[in-house]
């Protein structure tokens, strides 16, 4: 009689340890795909190389890109006030020039300088820096002096002063071709520097032509004067 019971009680015992083990599973299984579950995915988030990784660290080089140093924004500052002091000289030689070659360089001034100022303005917008609204005050003191001149006398301190503020621009864009960090301010610069060159063989050429021109109407009056102790001379060897 209780040979069959001993018989059935292994296999009882055994399914019911299967059963328990299987609903254990299942459980954790459940567990682990459950919307509480959060450890799987934020593993997978954070892994380097992912999708949302890499668009965070675009992101971040876009605005560490967008920073520039102190010297950087110091050279954009300068280089928009001479840009403006160009453009407005130049439109003013266009107007008041007594030379024809003074108008016409003073119209290339206003040209060049006023489509590199729109280049670096786009060049400033996109790294966060400000565009000065007006040009320094030596720049201001030299226009209300051009403004005062007229004739001759204005072509001559108009193409003397072209001259000696590129060639202070032309060293101050080699350096700076060099020493910015930014590589698109860079490109700025270093794409001016034979614009800036022209400009300076163009004004040379201008002053050159005025000294010379200088220098002939002053010599009749040297001659005469020479003529005129010439004169004196036998004048008083006579006596």
């Amino acid at each position: 009689m209780f040979k069959p019971i001993l018989r059935t009680l292994p296999v009882a015992v055994a399914l019911a340890c299967g059963s328990g083990w299987a609903a254990t599973s299942t459980s954790t299984a459940n567990t682990n795909t459950g919307p509480n579950h959060s450890t799987l995915a934020g593993v997978s988030a954070a892994q380097p190389g992912s999708p949302a990784d890499t668009t965070h660290a675009l992101g971040a080089n876009a605005k560490a890109d967008a920073k520039l140093s102190h010297g950087d924004k110091e050279f954009i500052e300068d280089a928009a006030k001479g840009g403006m002091f160009e453009v407005q000289s130049g439109q003013l030689a266009a107007q008041k020039g007594s030379d024809q070659s003074v108008k016409d360089f003073g119209n290339k001034l206003a040209q060049d300088h006023g489509k590199a100022n729109d280049e670096l303005k786009q060049i400033a917008e996109a790294k966060g820096v400000k565009i000065p609204d007006k040009d320094s005050w030596g720049e201001r003191h030299e226009m209300s002096k051009l403004q005062k001149l007229s004739g001759p006398a204005f072509d001559r301190e108009f193409a003397q002063h072209a001259v000696k503020d590129h060639e202070k621009d032309i060293k101050d864009f080699e350096k700076a071709s060099t020493k910015l960090q930014d590589p698109d301010l860079k490109a700025w610069a270093q794409k001016q520097l034979p614009t800036l060159k022209e400009h300076l063989a163009l004004a040379q050429k201008l002053a050159g032509a005025d000294q010379n021109a200088k220098a002939s109407s002053n010599e009749p009056n040297t001659r005469a004067a020479g003529n005129t102790g010439s004169i004196s001379k036998k004048s008083s060897s006579k006596y």
